[in-house]
This record gives structure tokens, sequence and C-alpha cells, in this order.
């Protein structure tokens, strides 16, 4: 679709004209993301520190289909955040770019426990990650006029509980970095959004929640939709805004959480 005009609204999702990057993409939310976009045509970079296990996702979209490709990268070093750009820009030849800053954790540990190494482990690998990785890969996407940025933000970012304070300010940060990025490379052809899911049961999380039922039980009576996401619930969205079906959306964090903060 173009100028606005009518097309067929489906083939506005495929992949097939796209390179995407994506960091943590090694298992939980990232993996799937990257069997997806695959499935819908684009080539993939895998990024995240573990090699290994990045070339085991790499073989399963190879195996189904689809093209991958593996840099090893820690999103708190700016030596390979570089690397990774400079490999994203040798594959991308004539396609279109998109980044998926989803490299992360997350930790529950009350406010007076909460240590500045704990602090810092998580600013530097979710906030100065997904910043550097969005400098460092934005100039392959402005010069070609046309660019996708998505960030993984959390229902966090906009509730409150004990012991979320430091991962709900990590993640209110890049809520926001998504819009002050959005604002400034708009004009240039660079769309910036967020994906703010609730608790994905990934094999972490679901480990997480199995050690305190009390908590998860007290989570859960908060999802109005009365269960956790699976990491196919934010599929949706992720295929959305990496294609040129969300082309008019920028600056955004869409809220896929069951109502978890309405």
């Amino acid at each position: 679709m173009t100028n606005g005009e009518p097309g067929d609204p489906l083939a506005s999702f495929r992949l097939d004209d796209r390179l995407i990057v994506i960091t943590g993409a090694s298992d939980g939310i990232g993996r799937a993301f990257a069997e997806c976009f695959a499935g819908a045509g684009a080539l993939v970079v895998l990024a995240s520190r573990r090699k290994d296990k990045l070339e085991s996702v790499r073989q399963a979209i190879v195996a189904s289909g689809g093209s991958a490709e593996v840099v090893a990268t820690d999103v708190t070093r700016l030596e390979d955040i570089a690397n990774l750009a400079d490999a994203a820009g040798r594959l991308a030849r004539d396609r279109r770019l998109v980044l998926v800053n989803n490299a992360g954790f997350g930790f529950t540990k009350p406010a007076l426990e909460v240590s500045e190494h704990d602090w810092d482990t998580l600013f530097d690998t979710h906030v100065k990650g997904t910043f550097f990785c969005s400098q460092h890969i934005a100039p392959l996407m402005l010069e070609r006029g046309y660019g996708k940025i998505i960030n993984l933000s959390s229902a966090w970012s906009a509730a409150t509980d004990t012991g979320k304070s430091a991962y709900g300010a990590a993640k209110a940060a890049i809520s926001h970095l998504t819009a002050q990025l959005s604002t400034e490379w708009a004009p240039l052809g660079v769309r910036v959004n967020a994906i703010a899911p609730t608790a994905t049961l990934t094999d972490f999380v679901a480990r997480t929640m199995a050690a305190s039922p009390e908590r998860a039980d007290r989570l859960l009576s908060r999802i109005k939709l009365g269960r956790f996401a699976q990491t196919s619930d934010l599929l949706g969205a992720a295929l959305f805004l990496a294609s040129g079906a969300s082309d008019f959306v920028t600056g955004q964090t869409l809220f896929v959480d069951g109502g978890f903060t309405t």
C-alpha cells in the first residue's frame, strides 16, 4: 500500500524485503520473534552472547525453510555492537532494516536489597544496550530513508509492585527512549516503537513462577484475561511493527498485557 491507497492488507504483513536484527535471540521471546519473522520471509540476524545457542536457533530456522545468520553480541559492549552493525550492513544489501532490541533479563528484589551491581547490570543491558544498538544501526536505516526499531518494554514500565523498582525504572526508560528516538528519526523515515508485555511464560519465567506460587497467583489476579502471556501472544504485535502494515505508527508503546495495566 502506498500514498494511503487501499491494497492487499495481508501482503503488507510480509517481510520478504527485510533484514531483521534481533538481540537476545537465543531463547525465549527473542527466539520466538526470530522464528516468526523468518517464517514471514525475512532474513534474520540472531544476536546474543551465546553463539552455541544462536547456532541451534539458526539451524531450526533453516530446517523450516527460513534464512538466518548468527553474530555473537554482548549488548553492553560497544565493540560488539559495532561488529553487529557492520554485519547488518554487509548482509542488508537492498533490504529494508529492522532492529529488535530484545536483550534483557529481570529480577524481583525489594528496593532496599538492590545492589549497585544489580542496578548497573540491569541498566547496561536494557537501556545502554537499547540506546547504542539503535545508535549504531540507525545510520543504515537513515541512508535508505526507511527503517523500523522495536524495543522491548514491559507492563512494569507503567505499573508498580514490590520488588520491581529497578526493573520498572529500566523499562520505563526504554518506553521514554522509544518516544524520544521516534521524534528525532521520524522525519528521516525511521519508525521507533515498543512492545510492553506482561509476565510471559518463557522457561525462565515459568521456573520463577513455580518457585513462588503465592506471587504468581497475585500477579495472575491482576491480568484481566485470566492467564499469563505465552510468547505466541506477542508475535502479532511484533509482526505488525516490523512490517509495512505499521508504516504510519511511531513513538508508541504497545501494551500486550491481557489488561494488566488497565
